[in-house]
């Protein structure tokens, strides 16, 4: 029996919406025609993948959940979480691989290792380089 996770970290519910609202535009196409009732599983699977994808957090693991399938990842072979350009969290694993977070952030990152109870490491300090224009 699977335990419950401390934090579930989710993309945008607006993508759920999204999902729905191309769900029932498509309803009428696929009802004119039989040949075209396939165009019903695009957004039936961003309906799905929305509602499905994110990370789940817990003490000893975080569980990455896709449209199909999830990955545990313990947290003691993370060697290192990453943001990338878009703010995006990638886990560096003790092999040498790296696997993204669906749904954890920048901004919600501190968040998610409060809840695991793993404290961040101290941010070095930035020094921005002086205005050229002054």
């Amino acid at each position: 029996m699977s335990r419950k996770p401390l934090l579930r970290v989710r993309k945008t519910g607006a993508l759920l919406v999204a999902g729905v609202i191309a769900f029932v535009g498509t309803v009428p196409l696929a009802g004119a025609s039989r040949p075209l009732a396939w165009v019903l599983v695009v957004p039936a699977a961003v309906i799905v993948w929305a509602w499905r994808a994110g990370t789940d957090v817990r003490e000893d693991d975080l569980r990455v959940k896709a449209l199909v399938g999830s990955t545990r990842v313990p947290w003691s072979s993370i060697v290192e979480l990453a943001p990338d350009e878009r703010g995006r969290i990638s886990a560096l694993l003790d092999n040498g691989n790296a696997i993204r977070l669906t749904g954890v952030t920048r901004d919600n990152l501190p968040r998610v290792l409060a809840v695991a109870g793993k404290s961040p490491a101290p941010e070095e300090e930035v020094s921005t380089p002086p205005d050229p224009q002054d």
